[in-house]
């Protein structure tokens, strides 16, 4: 159990001394968790082969899922990769800093330890201030996979993160909610066409809008434990609440008759039922209902403290209603999906 330094910092004024402290962490080679806007980050000097493992031990990570590393400024990119191409530079231009992160053919500087072996880099910008002050203060790439026990839903509030992971890493920022609630979209730019490997903030019309055509890699649409893991998230079960999670898809008024049902079935065998749905459909559900926002953009933002308020209630089973996979939708399916462990139910 390591003794952690917890400090709350405030956004919209910055204590530079205490940056100060945290980024002194960072280039002595500990960890230090921090808010971005996506979600919270367990970060250590990328670059720093023995700082990045205790990313791995902290997380309960597979040494084979890569790590996005994090930097304060665009020219930085050229430190870590090779071939930044126009295409990069466009997509760096247009959504830098905030939730897109790009895969590059990396320098022989980054240790193999943070590309889980493989001969590419995942490079984010973040537009997080307190994110973007730690890593300019520190004067190192930060490696950042998203704070949390690995296999179980990112933290997007301090409570959540201060509750998992304290004594686990050498500091924690506490910096209030993180606005987006999903982590990054990641988008490989090693091929021919640009291809999305994770859905996040910056949708697939986003980027087609920008770059002409981009492509959804398979893994994201259905399980395959043999891929090769070319992106955080893509080779291991992730987001997963204690309960067993299935999502119910069909036409709304089916989905509701189903929900409703599947919640009787369990409740006449002693079990306790979570469902997780749209706003507007609170009130036609029986069980533990939890509302996950009024819109995708809501649902995005609730979703991993929805299912970590699921795992305080003690459900045995969550039902959750399915959602168009249109705009950021996309990224929500893809958490969902993997959180259920592709488990679906059509009503």
């Amino acid at each position: 159990m390591k003794n952690t330094l917890v400090c709350k910092i405030d956004k919209d004024n910055i204590d530079m001394e205490k940056i100060k402290e945290f980024a002194n962490i960072l280039k002595n080679g500990g960890t230090v968790i921090f808010p971005t806007e996506t979600v919270y980050g367990l970060g250590a000097n990328a670059l720093d082969e023995e700082a990045s493992k205790k990313i791995y031990e902290a997380k309960g990570r597979p040494s084979d899922n890569p790590l996005i590393v994090h930097i304060a400024d665009k020219e930085d990119v050229y430190k870590l990769a090779l071939d930044v191409d126009e295409r990069a530079k466009i997509v760096m231009d247009k959504f830098w800093p905030g939730p897109l992160t790009v895969v590059l053919k990396k320098k022989s500087i980054v240790p193999s330890t943070i590309s889980g072996g493989l001969d590419t880099v995942a490079i984010r910008m973040p537009s997080h201030p307190i994110a973007l002050s730690l890593i300019k203060e520190s004067g190192v790439a930060v490696a950042a996979p998203s704070a949390n026990i690995s296999g179980r839903p990112s933290p997007t509030d301090e409570e959540n993160v201060l509750e998992e992971m304290n004594k686990r890493v050498d500091g924690i920022i506490l910096g209030g909610n993180c606005n987006i609630g999903l982590e990054s979209t990641v988008l490989d730019l090693t091929g021919d066409i640009p291809m999305i490997l994770r859905p996040g903030g910056v949708t697939l019309e986003d980027l087609e809008k920008t770059l002409g055509k981009v492509e959804i890699d398979p893994a994201i649409l259905e399980k395959n434990e043999n891929i090769i893991a070319k992106a955080p998230g893509m080779k291991y079960t992730h987001y997963s609440p204690k309960a067993s999670l299935c999502i119910v898809f069909g036409k709304k008024e089916n989905v509701i008759d189903k929900i409703n049902f599947l919640v009787d079935e369990g409740t006449k065998k002693g079990q306790k039922i979570g469902v997780m749905c749209i706003d507007e459909n609170v009130s036609k559900y029986k069980g533990e209902v939890i509302g996950l926002g009024e819109n995708l953009g809501e649902v995005a933002f609730n979703l991993f403290k929805v299912l970590r308020e699921m795992d305080k209630r003690n459900v045995d089973i969550i039902y959750s209603e399915s959602f168009d996979k249109i705009g950021i939708g996309q990224a929500i399916m893809n958490r969902l999906s993997k959180a259920a462990g592709y488990k679906f139910i059509q009503a």
